[in-house]
């Protein structure tokens, strides 16, 4: 991908918007080619509705599956009706669904009306989440804390525990992890914390589910262009975001899609579970 101006400064109310960003992110995966990688595959995407969970959405259709995108709430009802419609052009099925994956409820609720929909389930992709930055460890609040663990890792237990039932040999679960959950950051250290967690339960739910054939894995991208970041950093943060990558530009979500593909394609990644990928523009980490 072509070297592009860094973002200037800006703010949003979170969740936050596409439209709104400047400049817009690469999410809507035009040039990509499929190849028939996920015929008839029935996909759940949990945070699908914009950024990386769009472009995973829409690189899915475009190798032959169906896709559900689990989205929070109302003010992201445009996001999710363009992600549909991208998937809807590949001659796929897309279903929304819209609601709080901090409700152990509603996570096992949904994961039911996806199978009833699409008349089953064949991948599972948790990428919802959320931050919050905060440089004083004090002033982290126990709300803070218990929301962020809430949605990136009890809703990420919560979905799996829910699929399990409906997955067989062949299936793929990928989670999505942050390159903060594998060496800090200390304005986000809650969040950091919970992609911890998350990398961990991804290797050990490997181990466990290794005999059954389903596997597990994780996708720990680096700085990327999404309504996440306008939306939750303070806009002295935004302005240059990415900048520090070793390849000195952010990423965009179109670059990290394919990530997915590979985990949820058994005919690209069969012998590989408890593997976390780490595209991140060039920094590396032990291990």
């Amino acid at each position: 991908m072509a070297q592009e101006q860094a973002p200037p400064g800006q703010q949003q109310q979170p969740p936050g918007s596409t439209g709104e960003m400047t400049p817009q992110p690469h999410d809507e995966m035009r040039g990509y080619e499929g190849r028939g990688l996920l015929d008839g595959s029935r996909a759940l995407v949990a945070g699908g509705d914009s950024g990386i969970g769009r472009a995973v959405s829409v690189a899915f259709a475009k190798e032959g599956a169906d896709v559900s995108v689990v989205y929070f709430g109302s003010s992201e009802d445009d996001d999710a009706e363009h992600t549909a419609k991208l998937v809807r052009q590949e001659g796929r099925r897309c279903q929304l669904h819209k609601g709080d994956l901090a409700s152990e409820e509603y996570c096992h609720r949904v994961v039911d009306d996806v199978v009833e929909g699409l008349g089953g389930l064949d991948v599972l992709v948790n990428h919802a989440g959320t931050q919050g930055v905060e440089t004083d460890f004090t002033r982290i609040s126990t709300e803070q804390f218990d929301r962020t663990f809430k949605i990136n890792v009890y809703g990420v237990f919560w979905l799996i525990r829910a699929a399990l039932p409906h997955l067989s040999a062949g299936d793929s679960i990928v989670n999505t992890g942050s390159v903060n959950g594998l060496r800090g950051n200390k304005s986000l250290m809650d969040y950091a914390a919970s992609k911890s967690a998350v990398h961990t339960l991804t290797k050990s739910l490997a181990q466990s589910l290794a005999q059954s054939g389903i596997r597990v894995n994780c996708v720990a991208p680096g700085p990327v262009w999404t309504p996440l970041i306008p939306s939750t950093l303070p806009e002295e943060k935004v302005e240059g975001f990415g900048t520090q990558a070793p390849m000195g530009r952010m990423g965009h979500p179109d670059e990290i899609a394919p990530s997915y593909v590979f985990f949820a394609s058994s005919r690209l990644s069969s012998y590989y579970t408890g593997e976390v990928l780490a595209p991140t523009g060039g920094e590396t980490h032990p291990g």
